[in-house]
């Protein structure tokens, strides 16, 4: 498999084609970005950490059925992709109030929500990443009624096992997001799942191991992030 030319870099990871057209290079940088990139830094080893920490729970879910983009890690920074067809949505899926749905409706932070709530967020960075409902999803032809439940199907099959994964580790998995793609005609998990896209709290403490320690100035950001891969029995150092 030989690397070729950048196709797309975003905020924190650049896409690279390779000689086989349905796969890609997935490289995770050390930049780190909030508040739609007016917060930028570079955080040494957060490229590794969430590489490593990604391909971790992306095994997990394939072995729950769920099919992803992953193919296999290539290096610290590297990993191997399917090639997708992206769907412009993000699936949002919040299990206690944090963030903008405790500002949009004056909810409590740490609100058990029962059951978890469920949004989609047009991915649009011009847009600031407006919430939509199906019916926009449909009227805009962003994805067709069939995709759409199979992404909520997905979503919430994600959030059994890691909910339960998590909270092994004595964490509560507060909110997270995923994207999705089209391979071969079937909804795929693609992007990632790491500390950058979710909200982890210790169970006990509720302190917050996640990018909440960055958006809000709380420091040791990297840390934890692999404290919270630790408790989940990922050795970053293997």
């Amino acid at each position: 498999m030989e690397k070729r030319s950048e196709l797309y870099a975003g905020k924190a990871k650049s896409v690279f084609t390779t000689d086989d057209p349905d796969l890609l290079v997935l490289v995770f940088r050390n930049d780190t970005s909030a508040f739609d990139g007016k917060k930028v830094e570079q955080l040494d080893r957060k490229g590794m950490v969430n590489n490593k920490f990604n391909a971790f729970i992306m095994e997990k879910l394939k072995e729950a059925g769920i099919p992803t983009h992953f193919e296999t890690l290539l290096s610290d920074n590297e990993a191997l992709v399917k090639k997708l067809d992206m769907l412009p949505l993000e699936c949002v899926v919040r299990n206690r109030a944090a963030g903008s749905i405790c500002r949009r409706y004056g909810i409590e932070e740490g609100k058990e929500l029962l059951p978890p709530t469920f949004e989609f967020f047009y991915k649009s960075d011009a847009l600031g990443d407006p919430m939509v409902n199906e019916y926009h999803v449909r009227s805009f032809e962003w994805a067709t009624d069939e995709q759409v439940a199979k992404m909520k199907e997905l979503t919430f099959a994600v959030n059994d096992v890691l909910k339960a994964l998590f909270l092994q580790g004595n964490m509560l998995l507060v909110d997270y997001k995923l994207e999705f793609g089209m391979f071969n005609g079937e909804v795929t998990l693609g992007d990632e799942f790491s500390p950058d896209g979710c909200r982890i709290w210790d169970a006990e403490t509720k302190e917050k191991l996640d990018k909440d320690r960055f958006r809000q100035d709380l420091g040791n950001v990297v840390e934890s992030y692999e404290l919270v891969g630790r408790r989940l029995g990922l050795d970053f150092d293997a």
